[in-house]
């Protein structure tokens, strides 16, 4: 593989009308984070046209790829996402490492928009020359938002960030989907806000490897700590994970800057377990096998839909119309029965 340093030197001989792969790659490799933000934008395009350069990029990135520590973060809306990642993402930048924050942002089921406010809610952060904040609408779909993710993530490894941290929108589907494609999985909770051994899904608990309270401050405290021991004795009532790690519950104030360096150990004995166990090498594989059957599906859907487009259609009025039940139009679809 070229070195970064031959890849700098690289990028600087391509002028800059010469938006091609190597132009891209080039300044992806040699940090450029202008050059790695219109990847990007490349990515998440639907035009058929940027599809093809993105994937060609994409191809090149990927043997600099696959050496960073993969993080999900999720949690309902007021529990502090933001606030967390900004405090705990600058004292990671401080221990020498190149931050990336993937954050997904919810667009509108209406107007398809989407607020992409996070740069503003993680002001510090933003401006840290060790952190790249990049938020991407759903557009109304989690899985396109998954096959970016994973292919951004690509870039983002590339281009040297070591740390990758993914924000989702809340506590759903996502949480799901972004699960398949990191490392290590924190659940944000607030303590005082109802039942919440109750009020949190089963199967979002299994995912997580740390179970994080935040604002464990002031009145909050007593609360917090309750919270805490409630769940260490709940999680061992459940199954085993694979990756033979036991999930741990922490106390933060971000605002306070208290209970970060204990989440950043933990984060780091995580992975110093999974790497001597295999676990890590061997997910990762299971997580690209998965990539490669839900990028299959992906196609199917949408050729699908494009070749039976017209036929579609016709179907859909049948159904309006009480003429069919969709299980029979969707046969008779199949059957080219119309």
């Amino acid at each position: 593989m070229i070195s970064k340093k031959q890849n700098i030197e690289n990028f600087k001989k391509l002028k800059k009308q010469e938006y091609n792969t190597d132009y891209y790659v080039s300044g992806i490799l040699s940090g450029n984070k202008t050059i790695l933000s219109k990847a990007i934008t490349l990515i998440e395009s639907n035009l058929e046209k940027h599809q093809n350069t993105a994937q060609q990029i994409i191809e090149k990135c990927l043997p600099y790829s696959g050496n960073s520590m993969r993080i999900g973060i999720t949690g309902i809306p007021g529990v502090g996402k933001s606030t967390f990642i900004e405090t705990f993402g600058n004292y990671i930048t401080q221990k020498n490492r190149r931050l990336c924050v993937l954050a997904i942002d919810p667009s509108s089921e209406q107007s398809k928009g989407s607020i992409l406010g996070d740069k503003t809610r993680m002001e510090t952060l933003s401006t840290n020359k060790n952190a790249f904040i990049r938020p991407s609408p759903t557009s109304g779909t989690l899985g396109g938002v998954a096959r970016r993710t994973r292919e951004i993530i690509i870039l983002c490894e590339a281009a040297g960030f070591d740390t990758i941290l993914i924000e989702t929108v809340g506590v759903g589907q996502s949480e799901t989907l972004v699960n398949s494609m990191v490392d290590f999985f924190m659940l944000l909770m607030i303590a005082g806000a109802g039942d919440e051994l109750q009020g949190i899904k089963r199967g979002i608990m299994e995912m997580a490897d740390n179970i994080i309270f935040t604002k464990a401050d002031g009145n909050n405290m007593l609360k917090s700590k309750l919270a805490k021991t409630q769940f260490e004795s709940a999680l061992h009532y459940f199954p085993k994970k694979e990756s033979n790690w036991t999930p741990t519950v922490s106390l933060v104030s971000a605002l306070e800057n208290v209970g970060i360096e204990e989440v950043w150990q933990t984060t780091e004995n995580y992975f110093n377990t999974i790497k001597n166990n295999n676990f890590l090498k061997n997910n990762r594989k299971e997580q690209t096998v998965k990539w490669l059957h839900e990028t299959i599906m992906d196609k199917l859907k949408a050729d699908f839909y494009k070749n039976k487009f017209d036929e579609i259609k016709k179907l859909e009025q049948k159904t309006i119309n009480s003429e069919l039940t969709p299980y029979i139009a969707v046969k008779q679809l199949f059957e080219q029965k119309i």
